[in-house]
């Protein structure tokens, strides 16, 4: 057979098997769309197929790929996509429920405290408790806890507990009800922490012993129906802030089986990772008995929406209320509550515990991670994964983490090869910088969220929010807007902060978006599904109102999306006029 007509034929089969290629369902043209791949390609268009990306590339050769009366043609109008936004740290089952018996108004000083608490005097019988949770002290102008007489003279009769991560501040009553007097002591070898006056008397602030204060409910509680209504409302609202995917950091069984739930009804707008938690105080063979269990869940199984991929446990105290355990001292400060010149934080786990908990999680093939906010927190959690690594190579594990926000220098190179993914909150430096500096004077903040040194490194870094309470992106605890927090990777400015803290640690735009998309993907082990829009990958994106390469620095953090996509579906749309 001559040359020219085996080409002829070649040619012939060959366009005949393009033809026969399944169409895509909707092509996506006329766009900006940030790809995010590794070269940070930017293009015009996108096809979709089957819920994934099946093409990318200029609006013309996706157009092409079109068939008519079966492909959703779309034009975009020049507005920029994004590969769908990934929080690595949220709580949404409590937070979903949280104002469900009444709106808590927003706080930022402590007569506002004190207002409220006097209101709830008028629904709460007396002798009844009082809570208030999560209004953190950096937070308030004051930048301070209020004391236990100020408590007392707004609710006399009634137990008052003002919650802030980690730690409590009591009044009068509260403390008597949890028998806190001159004479208590931990005695079940556990961590904590009870604060005195020179007197030896309690001031009210207690620090890491919140499993001792028995709290009764006096408000309404939801029913499960009312508290799955409650998370999906939540979800929806992570979509229409830009998020197709979260990562639980503290999941217990009864917020998996809401997640379950969800999955099984095809309920699910976002994709949800998670990291459950287990006691950390018992018997060493309790602790890893619960390890063990946890190991068993079928969950670990790949999975596209709902996944179980490791472990959580709290390490050391809060930055936010003066418990973060460090490697220097806090030194003294009244707003704080400290009073001991040598006191370093909390540490609420002994070394040789944890040594035993990472290992066992390691020898199970799950990542395991931990509340560390302060350097020597961090330290002491590196030792554990150091001692493991010699022991067998963790580094496909991706040991965690979890806030990381004191750091040094050696720290940053050590975590980079173990392979350790940090899960970074940049809302607490827009929110709480100013106390930071009062308390430690700039310079001692060098390392703090040192984001820039991390990826240099080779490091690996996430942005998560830490979302604990409430609805609402801005008005949450904490907030959970992830154009302001890429915003402040970028400026590193803080509120009531004048300049910026160690520009030298800001990211790039690129940096910045990378932070909550293909950074975010690898923390949570779907980097080869989620994060970046590539052929093969889930069809996850959302369209908004900017172009963030361009548009003035301080315009990011107005951002609006538009739409967001999960699956090739839409699972929100703005009313745009």
């Amino acid at each position: 057979m001559r040359p020219k007509l085996i080409l002829g034929l070649f040619c012939a089969f060959f366009t005949l098997g393009r033809t026969q290629e399944p169409a895509p369902d909707a092509v996506f043209f006329g766009g900006h769309v940030l790809t995010v791949d590794a070269a940070f390609t930017v293009r015009e268009a996108f096809a979709v197929r089957g819920g994934k990306i099946m093409a990318v590339g200029s609006s013309r050769e996706i157009r092409a790929l079109a068939r008519e009366g079966f492909t959703a043609v779309r034009d975009l109008g020049g507005r920029t996509v994004l590969p769908g936004l990934i929080d690595s740290h949220v709580h949404p089952p409590a937070a979903a429920v949280f104002e469900f018996d009444h709106e808590i108004p927003n706080m930022e000083t402590i007569r506002e405290v004190l207002d409220y608490i006097a209101a709830r005097v008028r629904v709460v019988p007396a002798g009844g408790w009082i809570s208030l949770q999560q209004v953190f002290i950096t937070r308030l102008q004051e930048a301070r806890f209020p004391t236990r007489a100020e408590l007392d003279a707004v609710a006399p009769h009634h137990a008052v507990n003002f919650r802030t991560g980690p730690d409590n501040m009591l009044n009068t009553l509260a403390l008597k009800k949890c028998a806190f007097d001159r004479t208590w002591t931990v005695q079940d070898g556990g961590p904590g922490y009870l604060e005195k006056d020179a007197a030896g008397d309690p001031t009210g602030l207690v620090r890491g012993l919140a499993r001792y204060i028995k709290m009764s409910d006096t408000g309404r509680v939801p029913t499960a129906a009312q508290s799955r209504e409650r998370l999906q409302a939540l979800f929806h609202d992570y979509n229409q802030t830009g998020f197709t995917a979260v990562c639980d950091r503290g999941a217990t069984p009864e917020s998996i089986k809401r997640y379950e739930e969800l999955r099984a009804d095809g309920a699910l707008t976002l994709r949800v990772a998670m990291s459950q938690t287990f006691p950390t105080v018992g018997s060493m063979a309790s602790i890893l008995a619960a390890i063990d269990g946890i190991a068993t869940s079928p969950l670990r199984a790949p999975d596209a929406w709902l996944r179980l991929i490791g472990t959580k446990i709290w390490l050391d105290g809060g930055m936010l209320t003066g418990s973060a355990y460090l490697h220097q001292p806090w030194g003294r400060n009244e707003n704080y509550g400290i009073r001991d010149d040598t006191y370093r934080g909390v540490l609420n786990v002994a070394p040789e515990r944890l040594l035993a908990m990472v290992r066992r999680v390691a020898q199970h093939g799950l990542q395991f991670t931990a509340h560390a906010v302060g350097d020597a927190a961090g330290d002491v959690l590196l030792d554990a994964y150091d001692t493991v690594n010699h022991e067998k190579p963790i580094r496909e594990l991706r040991m965690g983490i979890t806030h990381s926000n004191f750091m040094t220098r050696e720290s940053i190179a050590r975590s980079a090869r173990l392979g350790v993914v940090l899960d970074v909150q940049p809302i607490w430096l827009h929110l709480d910088t100013r106390t930071l500096v009062q308390q430690f004077g700039y310079d001692r903040l060098r390392w703090f969220q040192p984001l820039k040194s991390i990826l240099e490194a080779g490091g690996m870094t996430g942005g998560g929010s830490d979302h604990m309470l409430k609805i609402g992106d801005q008005r949450a605890i904490n907030p959970y807007n992830p154009f302001l927090a890429m915003w402040t990777t970028i400026s590193r400015r803080a509120k009531w902060y004048e300049g910026q803290l160690h520009p030298e640690e800001a990211l790039t735009r690129r940096q910045a978006i990378e932070f909550y998309t293909r950074n975010n993907a690898h923390l949570l082990f779907w980097e080869k599904e989620l994060g970046s829009l590539e052929p093969g990958k889930r069809a996850d994106f959302i369209v908004i109102d900017r172009d963030l390469l361009a548009c003035p620095l301080d315009d990011w953090k107005e951002t609006r999306v538009l739409e967001t996509w999960v699956e090739g579906r839409a699972v929100f749309r703005r009313n745009v006029p």
